[in-house]
């Protein structure tokens, strides 16, 4: 029987394999703009408060930030039961310097 553990890796693409028209096509969605936009303030927010503020039920949160997390958008990282969301930015900044500042605005 394997141990649980609390740090459980989560997969993020390379910053040199993020694709603009991949996180275009992503955050064009109304809610994953809104996402990005209060994950601009730089920190990192539980999955919960994330799709509270956004009035989204949390089944409906979990997979638009899925998308986020698979485009490269954001970061997820994992405690225990509890996950937690934040911007890529300097990735983001790195690959398309401005794209995070146009997003924001």
């Amino acid at each position: 029987m394997a141990t649980p553990t609390t740090r459980e890796k989560i997969p993020h693409p390379a910053t040199s394999a993020l694709d603009l028209a991949t996180v275009m096509r992503t955050v064009g969605d109304p809610v994953r703009l809104d996402m990005v936009r209060l994950l601009a303030d730089g920190r990192e927010w539980s999955c919960t408060k994330l799709a509270d503020a956004l009035d989204v039920p949390a089944s409906t949160g979990s997979y638009h930030m899925r998308l986020l997390r698979e485009a490269g958008v954001t970061r997820t990282r994992a405690d225990g039961v509890h996950r937690f969301i934040s911007l890529r930015r300097d990735d983001l900044d790195e690959r398309f310097p401005g794209l995070v500042d146009v997003l924001t605005r």
